[in-house]
């Protein structure tokens, strides 16, 4: 049985509007004139010491929103773009996004505001110049007179966007993820995780993050929470597909509600989520974790990882549609009567599992298959076997 929390069971009954809908030509002239769907704009600018002043007043703007990116520019990449604004190449934007009257939230530019704020700061040693290299090593207290003022008399641009238009809040989250998807081409591409994790930010999304430094969660995905240099060379954490990972545990426990593929279905999901009360938080955070302390008591070191029938060993990394399987099937078995004995029958567990490599000749836990049938399939097939199990 599925546990879901109180606010997940009603959750479905609302949902978003279908994207193909018969209007006339008069009925669609009326929407555009309501301006319904239409994200508000303000563009700014402003010179480069009054913006980084303005940062320091207290609830202005949220720099480094939970929801952004882990991975930070470097020394040399900061220093590039205080050469930049040196010999006045264009810098993109700035993308805010006010989320109540004169309060804004960083969307796109992180990066560019902390590399500012850190030379202003000097905090920043200048490192890497191309052009003008004498420069290098140097502090903003400690440039020659003209230089400073050079760079003083730069200014950054920076677009505002209102979503006040939105018939409703559902409809300004989705309007602020396609903004945010479409605006944000410069740089490093981000993930759809970095881009969901801007656009729905809630208590959820913090739960992500939270249980994705789970010891066993991170042992199983090989993400070295525990070593922070390592950490941000891990490709998982740096484009935070580990939240993902634990978003789709989440999600996918409505398999019967999935439509418009993987990525649009957590979406959805995370759209619903912004609803969720503490209540459900800590609910869903229990089920988590029981889940998979559940899993990993079952396959230690070997958790999440497949059984291959031809070399009779397990596989040495984890997988994410496997993953899916053994954390849902295990989701529905977590009252004591059933987890005891799964528990006590532990090497039957392992036993029925590799039946079920043997078995899959569509390779259903290994990638083989995308579709909501695939899916629901392969959650089915794992659920059956912790069922035979627990009624032998």
């Amino acid at each position: 049985m599925q546990l879901l929390a109180p606010t997940e069971e009603k959750m479905w009954e609302k949902t978003p509007s279908p994207n193909h809908i018969t209007m006339s030509d008069q009925e669609i002239n009326d929407k555009y004139e309501k301006g319904e769907q239409r994200i508000l704009t303000e563009m700014n600018r402003e010179k480069l010491p009054a913006f980084v002043e303005s940062l320091k007043k207290p609830g202005y703007m949220d720099l480094r929103p939970f929801y952004q990116r882990r991975n930070r520019w470097d020394h040399k990449k900061q220093s590039q773009l205080i050469e930049s604004f040196l010999i006045n190449i264009p810098v993109p934007p700035i993308i805010l996004y006010e989320k109540k009257y004169n309060v804004y939230e960083v969307m796109d530019g992180q990066q560019r505001i902390t590399a500012l704020k850190d030379f202003y700061e000097n905090r920043l040693h200048l490192t890497g110049l191309k052009l003008w290299p004498e420069l290098n090593g140097r502090t903003y207290n400690t440039l020659p007179g003209n230089i400073k003022a050079g760079i003083d008399r730069r200014s950054i641009s920076y677009v505002v966007l209102i979503t006040e238009s939105a018939s409703s809040p559902e409809k300004a989250l989705f309007l602020k993820q396609l903004a945010f998807e479409r605006l944000n081409t410069g740089g490093e591409k981000l993930s759809r995780q970095e881009i969901r994790n801007c656009s729905f930010y809630s208590h959820f999304n913090q739960l992500l993050l939270e249980l994705a430094t789970n010891p066993i969660f991170a042992d199983a995905w090989n993400i070295p929470i525990s070593d922070e240099e390592e950490l941000q060379k891990n490709n998982l954490y740096k484009k935070m597909e580990d939240a993902e990972l634990v978003l789709r545990f989440f999600a996918l426990r409505n398999t019967d509600k999935f439509r418009n593929g993987m990525q649009e279905f957590l979406n959805l999901y995370m759209m619903k989520s912004v609803s969720f009360s503490d209540d459900d938080i800590e609910f869903l955070r229990n089920i988590f974790i029981q889940t998979i302390t559940l899993a990993h008591q079952i396959y230690g070191d070997k958790l999440f990882k497949p059984f291959n029938t031809q070399s009779d060993t397990w596989e040495n990394k984890a997988f994410k549609d496997y993953y899916d399987a053994v954390m849902v099937g295990f989701s529905k078995h977590l009252a004591d009567s059933d987890s005891n004995i799964l528990l006590e029958r532990k090497p039957r567990v392992i036993e029925k599992t590799k039946i079920l490599f043997s078995e899959d000749k569509s390779k259903l836990f290994t990638g083989g298959g995308k579709t909501k049938a695939d899916i629901q399939e392969r959650i089915r097939l794992f659920d059956d076997m912790l069922s035979h199990v627990i009624a032998e």
